[in-house]
């Protein structure tokens, strides 16, 4: 986190949504972008969580991982989303 006086989105969320309803990636808090209010699932970008692991295992040694470990698990009715950030507005 960049500045730590900012509150970070699993503080924020939180704030409004009991720990007991929310399962977390352990490590990438910083990869967070928004909670789905419908189903109370924890939405992450799957190109943060990249860049978290990237500088210790390299892009590729990374992305395997991921997709090994954590995208492809399920955990349950509150397993986290992981979803591709897409700037559709971009040319």
């Amino acid at each position: 986190m960049e500045n730590s006086n900012e509150i970070s989105a699993r503080e924020k969320i939180l704030a409004f949504v009991p720990d007991e309803e929310l399962l977390f990636a352990d490590g990438f808090d910083d990869a967070i972008i928004g909670l789905d209010t419908n189903n109370l699932r924890v939405v992450y970008s799957k190109q943060k969580m990249i860049s978290i692991l990237e500088p210790e295992m390299g892009l590729d040694d990374a992305i395997e991982y991921l997709e090994f470990n954590t995208w492809c698990a399920y955990v349950g009715d509150k397993t986290p989303i992981y979803m591709d950030e897409i700037d559709v507005f971009e040319p």
